[in-house]
């Protein structure tokens, strides 16, 4: 199952979404298509083909269609250039080109062109504001020219009732175009068990047909609204999660007054001993062969890449739900820099690190449930003790760590707790005045 992006109106990434504030929560889920059939190929073939012509069509058009206020106008008046009616005759002849082809897929085609002019004209313009900047200080933009494509390779979705009739749990009629002409075709798929997943209450919306690896499936999107929790500060329980090399993620529960209710230490040893493996595997390839492209070998290396990010995700989500969680805390990672100093093996680390993924995934999930996602300052979480200590010292390991006072502890423990605590005491902060701030933290004069 894929989670798509969440459409939160509130939110934005490092910083928490607002309680109670409404936002769609969209999944999608693929079911495989058991019997293909040639004709599937063929009507995502013409759909291609009908969104580059309509994308011809909008750039040429572009400057009076980008002086309508409106999306809707927009699509509206495109509609008029390629589609005839009683009413009206339409500059380009699209009909005549792409015969019976349906309305709503039409449409959707529409839809799909403006945003890929809108992008490329956009991009464009920020491309001729950066040249002129650099031109100004006597530099050159060594950036290409964004070039608008004309070639796709969209998906055409299949709206219910005109292009896709269920006649039962498992099988439906689809709208494809064969023999030069759009024919229903009775088709059976794969179910999913979608209360398993927690999707008895989304709403299913038109399905996608997909071509992947040469099978097709029909690509369902599903959709709720949310709401995140308003929970009052004092009863929060947060899940502070400290992500690293040598542990995917050490999570700690904690309520508002510190206390830790729970410990978990994520970790695929084996998935990351089989990811080195393939990695060597694949260098030595390259290195005999002086190619360094072998798809097989990158696959499998992507394949268990893809494994410990959902491994480690859905473990941090189980984590959560059982400590009925409000928020999930990380940290902002920025991106690092393999030093050349670094040893390979550590490099290596460094660059299949997918914390990212990780955090994205994490935060694409926590909010169907309702779960806020906030991310902390990192500087100095995993240097200082938890306890107010000061500094601790680290083996040569990096797992341990050992206080001022003598005390030996867990490194990424003692990190996830600083994690929770600083996203607290910003909390507590942030209602306060610049000058009770200071006061508060002893700054003031």
């Amino acid at each position: 199952m894929k989670y798509s992006v969440f459409v939160c109106y509130n939110c934005t990434r490092r910083k928490i979404c607002k309680a109670g504030v409404g936002m769609k929560c969209i999944k999608t889920v693929k079911f495989k298509i058991k019997i293909t059939d040639k004709s599937f190929g063929d009507t995502i073939f013409i759909y291609n083909k009908a969104l580059s012509y309509i994308i011809n069509v909008v750039n040429n058009e572009w400057d009076f269609i980008s002086t309508l206020s409106t999306a809707k106008e927009q699509l509206n008046y495109t509609e008029k250039l390629i589609h005839n009616t009683k009413k009206n005759e339409a500059k380009y002849d699209f009909d005549s080109k792409f015969y019976k082809f349906p309305s709503y897929l039409r449409r959707a085609a529409t839809a799909e062109a403006l945003g890929a002019v809108k992008s490329y004209r956009s991009n464009l313009e920020n491309y001729f504001e950066k040249k002129a900047q650099y031109e100004a200080k006597g530099k050159i933009l060594r950036e290409k020219l964004p070039v608008l494509g004309i070639t796709r390779y969209s998906f055409p979705v299949l709206y219910k009732d005109n292009m896709f009739e269920r006649t039962g749990n498992n099988t439906a009629k689809i709208k494809v175009y064969k023999n030069n002409d759009w024919v229903w075709h009775d088709i059976e798929f794969k179910t999913k068990d979608l209360e398993h997943r927690d999707m008895t209450n989304f709403k299913e919306m038109n399905p996608a047909l997909v071509k992947s690896g040469g099978k097709y499936y029909l690509h369902f999107t599903y959709e709720k609204e949310v709401k995140l929790k308003e929970t009052p500060l004092k009863d929060r329980t947060i899940i502070s999660v400290d992500m690293g090399l040598t542990n995917s993620a050490v999570c700690s529960a904690m309520k508002y007054d510190g206390t830790v209710i729970g410990r978990l230490f994520i970790n695929q040893p084996i998935g990351k001993d089989r990811l080195l493996h393939k990695i060597n595997k694949l260098a030595k390839a390259q290195r005999i062969s002086g190619v360094g492209r072998k798809p097989n070998l990158w696959r499998k290396i992507n394949n268990i890449n893809s494994q410990i990010i959902n491994d480690t995700a859905h473990k941090i989500i189980e984590f959560a739900l059982r400590h009925n969680a409000d928020v999930i805390v990380f940290e902002y990672l920025g991106k690092l820099k393999s030093k050349e100093n670094y040893a390979r093996k550590m490099r290596i680390k460094l660059q299949y690190w997918a914390k990212r993924k990780i955090q994205d995934k994490v935060c694409d999930m926590a909010h169907s449930y309702g779960i806020h996602v906030s991310w902390v300052n990192p500087k100095n979480t995993s240097a200082l003790a938890f306890d107010r200590t000061g500094k601790v010292t680290r083996n040569g390991k990096k797992d341990i760590c050992e206080f001022t006072t003598g005390k030996k502890y867990h490194a990424d423990l003692n990190a996830s707790y600083n994690i929770g605590a600083r996203y607290f005491i910003r909390e507590i902060l942030n209602p306060l005045s610049e000058r009770e701030r200071l006061r508060v933290s002893g700054k003031s004069s």
